[in-house]
């Protein structure tokens, strides 16, 4: 299920989403970068959102995720997500990696969730996105993926 270069989603209360953001001009990040980035989506997990299942790419990262409310008429909008983790990610991944200038690419690609069965082969795309990049054998082999069981 690979994904299509498209205009972000109408974001809809308590909506799922599958949402791909790439590194600036495909800059691959090591090992250490990916752990900070990780950690970065991490973070909120659980009281601003909530991750199903995730994995850190070398140049990518895919996320499934639902947004908590922010108030009760307002959730957290993929857009203030996203800019928490890239931001922050971006001040860390200096730190850890030979890298000055921009980390991020612009923008994102996102995908609501519309039922079951789409939930579940997004979920098993992005756990299979280490393995089809010849990263590891099995999906659990591969330290940058993340999700609940």
């Amino acid at each position: 299920m690979p994904y299509k270069k498209q205009p972000s989603t109408l974001e809809i209360k308590g909506g799922i989403y599958f949402i791909t953001f790439n590194t600036y001009e495909r800059l691959e990040l090591n090992n250490e970068a990916r752990k900070v980035v990780l950690d970065a989506c991490l973070y909120f997990h659980e009281k601003r959102y909530y991750l199903y299942i995730f994995v850190i790419m070398s140049d990518h990262v895919h996320l499934l995720i639902k947004p908590y409310p922010k108030s009760t008429d307002e959730y957290w909008s993929i857009g203030r997500i996203l800019h928490s983790i890239k931001g922050y990610s971006s001040k860390q991944i200096p730190k850890v990696m030979k890298h000055i200038g921009k980390v991020w690419q612009d923008g994102r690609y996102d995908i609501l969730i519309k039922n079951r069965q789409q939930f579940l082969n997004t979920w098993e795309y992005i756990r299979q996105n280490p393995v089809k990049e010849k990263y590891v054998d099995t999906p659990e082999n591969y330290p940058f993926l993340w999700e609940v069981f």
